[in-house]
């Protein structure tokens, strides 16, 4: 599988890397077992890049990503993790799952975007997977926690990469415009924007993804099938968007973009992993998993064609922004 670097980094990552959220039980459970094999399918299709962070099962992720990566090459693969979640202790455990992952609740995320809290959470990551270091950490979902995640755990994790602890430093969330900030505003290398640069979304356009040509760095994309919307043929009854119901309008966008895709001779899935490939600021595309199956049908729509006719007919037909640069044939 072909890689790219992360821009100004030493880093390179495989073009689709691997999520590790549904391996933390994402919002059903999976078997240690079933979870070790969907990241040895992910590793048997070339994919060398593993994405994991604490709050992602609380600890489940990570634990089981270092047991299926025990062993292999540590040269050969890259692992990002996440900071701003400390798992701590739950004084009031219900026996009940945790948001929306499907685990005990004996610790609980508690928000730490300091640099104390940065230092900590890195530690625990390394002893839940057994690495001895990570090659990228995210500064996680600081929505309401501009202030210290960028005074504080920027500044920790841009001392760690200088020092050479880590490869590479950036901030994950699920908005485009702070994001932006991050890129513009420090010492970022990478933005991991999810689900805001896709075949029904492409906001991302007027701020993060300029920055990032801008200031010389690069975007993962994440959440490209809009939290299952878009990983369908055909959208389903059940569809959701944006961990909801999708609601029956963006249905009905989704549907007939997924029509447009047929008649190309391409599926809807395919196109949505393809489509952030066409900025020059992508350089990955990761996908969360939870089975062997979905593993092979990821990288096997990865390498599929899709046809440049479909982009000129979405445009044509106003489902895709005139603006949006489209991988080439």
């Amino acid at each position: 599988m072909r890689q790219r670097r992360i821009a100004g980094t030493p880093v390179e990552v495989t073009e689709l890397g691997f999520g590790g959220a549904a391996i933390g039980n994402l919002y059903q459970a999976v078997d240690d077992d079933d979870a070790v094999a969907a990241v040895d399918a992910a590793w048997d299709r070339g994919i060398r890049f593993f994405d994991t962070a604490p709050y992602y099962g609380l600890g489940m992720s990570e634990r089981r990503l270092g047991r299926a990566l025990r062993g292999r090459p540590r040269d050969e693969f890259v692992v990002s993790s996440k900071v701003g979640r400390l798992l701590v202790p739950n004084a009031r455990p219900t026996g009940q799952g945790v948001d929306v992952f499907d685990v005990p609740d004996g610790v609980r995320p508690e928000r730490d975007y300091s640099r104390d809290g940065v230092l900590r959470s890195i530690e625990a990551t390394l002893e839940r997977t057994g690495l001895d270091r990570l090659d990228v950490v995210f500064v996680h979902d600081p929505d309401d926690h501009w202030p210290q995640a960028a005074d504080e755990a920027m500044p920790a994790l841009a001392e760690l990469r200088d020092q050479g602890v880590v490869g590479a430093i950036g901030a994950g969330m699920n908005q485009s415009a702070m994001l932006a900030r991050f890129l513009r505003e420090t010492a970022a290398d990478v933005a991991m924007l999810a689900g805001r640069y896709t075949l029904l979304e492409q906001d991302a356009l007027d701020d993060v993804l300029p920055a990032a040509v801008e200031h010389g760095k690069s975007v993962i994309a994440v959440g490209v099938f809009n939290s299952g919307l878009l990983a369908r043929e055909r959208p389903g009854p059940d569809a959701k968007y944006n961990y909801a119901d999708a609601p029956p309008q963006v249905v009905a966008r989704a549907t007939r973009i997924a029509e447009v895709c047929e008649k190309h001779g391409t599926t809807l899935p395919a196109a949505a992993i393809a489509f952030p490939f066409g900025h020059p600021a992508v350089v990955n595309v990761t996908l969360g998993v939870r089975t062997p199956d979905e593993v092979a049908r990821n990288t096997d729509l990865h390498v599929g064609d899709v046809p440049a006719g479909l982009w000129k007919q979405l445009r044509a037909e106003g489902l895709l922004r005139a603006d949006a640069p489209v991988p080439s044939a």
